[in-house]
């Protein structure tokens, strides 16, 4: 990781100096030009603030939102500046290196201001661009009577970001009004404290679904990246956040499995707590959850973290038919059109959005219902998963 986190930093620098020749080239104001670099200088200054305080144990989340929102306005808007000026320069060494063409720089400049309205529009309304995704998976070994059976996923909720009620409600009449016979949500319900929910708890508890609402605890959750003047104090935080999904009518599994009833049918919900890699906290325990089991029931489950998807379920003795995660949030940036899928979060997680099959298994990463971090969403929206279990064969 710390390998690509530099290639990344590198490549914000080589693109960077290219947009600077750009900007030189149609802004000829000295003043600007120092400007340009005091800005640069201004995000640095915060990147090293934000490691100090960090490891004074300060609570930086507001910061580092502000910060990284900070440096996608700043730097984003650069990067098409380095292939396409790039490019030039390979026909520049041909003809000794003349004067950078105006006509092109200035493209660029336009094409650098045209990603900042795009960034704009992520901060504003791209945020709370709620998107509904439906798949439809079939099974051989589904129990007859859930053919058909559909299930509503959010995941990341992250309510001490949210900020826009009404845009909010949308949201949530949209996971209503999808009628799916099971709700689940993934984890993540806040950035770091309860307390954060407290206001929210009325609107979350309008989800409906026939068959119940379950939940999980995600990364987030358990107050991890915050400072607390005791460990009472964390360990009374987690006490109400668990208390606030039942609240809201949610039955939160922890390391537990509970099983669907339908028409003398029944399916098993398996739901663990974090489990995740490089450096997260793994406290899911699947063996724990699937203890309980038979070998041949019908498994779906919560895990927060697609990573544990890979690392643990997969090859797993218990045969685990679907898994429900989030966590990724798709990085709330990204491109998706066509077919054609990308975002930096993949070069970080193999499984980061969206449908996914190994050993005749399915993992599902819902992009996320709030946003953390960067406050907005780019390309990647914010998303409300409908899954529609088929019995094949029938």
């Amino acid at each position: 990781m710390a390998k690509r986190l530099l290639l990344i930093f590198m490549l914000f620098v080589v693109a960077d100096v290219y947009f600077f020749q750009a900007f030189t080239t149609v802004i000829h104001t000295a003043f600007l030009h120092k400007v340009y670099w005091y800005l640069d200088l201004l995000l640095l200054i915060g990147l090293f603030a934000l490691i100090i305080l960090r490891q004074q144990g300060k609570d930086i989340q507001q910061l580092a939102g502000n910060l990284v929102t900070s440096f996608l306005i700043v730097f984003i808007p650069k990067l098409p500046a380095f292939p396409i000026l790039l490019t030039e320069d390979l026909f520049r060494v041909l003809q000794n290196f003349p004067p950078r063409n105006t006509y092109l720089s200035e493209f660029v400049l336009a094409l650098a201001l045209i990603m900042v309205l795009i960034i704009a529009f992520g901060l504003t309304r791209g945020r709370y661009l709620y998107r509904v995704r439906e798949e439809v998976l079939s099974f051989s070994d589904l129990p007859d009577a859930f053919d058909g059976f559909k299930i509503t996923q959010i995941s990341d909720i992250h309510s001490g970001s949210l900020s826009n009620i009404k845009a909010v409600r949308k949201g949530i009449a949209l996971a209503n009004a999808q009628q799916s016979d099971l709700l689940l949500f993934t984890g993540d319900l806040v950035n770091n404290k309860a307390a954060e929910m407290e206001s929210w708890i009325s609107d979350f508890t309008s989800l409906k679904a026939p068959f119940g609402k379950f939940s999980v605890l995600g990364n987030h959750d358990y107050g991890d990246y915050t400072a607390w003047d005791s460990a009472a104090l964390k360990a009374s935080n987690l006490v109400r956040l668990k208390q606030i999904h039942q609240e809201m009518g949610f039955k939160l599994l922890l390391n537990e499995s509970i099983t669907i009833q339908k028409k003398g049918s029944s399916i098993a919900l398996i739901g663990v707590e974090n489990w995740g890699k490089g450096g997260f906290h793994q406290y899911g325990d699947l063996s724990k959850a699937t203890s309980g089991l038979s070998t041949d029931s019908f498994n779906i489950l919560m895990s927060h973290d697609p990573s544990h998807w890979d690392h643990v379920t997969l090859d797993h003795d218990k045969h685990v038919h679907l898994t429900l995660a989030g966590h990724t949030h798709g990085m709330q940036f990204g491109i998706e059109l066509f077919g054609f899928k990308w975002s930096p979060i993949q070069y970080f997680y193999e499984q980061w959005a969206g449908l996914y099959q190994k050993q005749g298994k399915y993992l599902y990463v819902n992009r996320g219902f709030g946003y953390h971090g960067f406050k907005g969403r780019i390309g990647v929206w914010p998303e409300i998963t409908v899954i529609t279990l088929k019995k094949s064969g029938l």
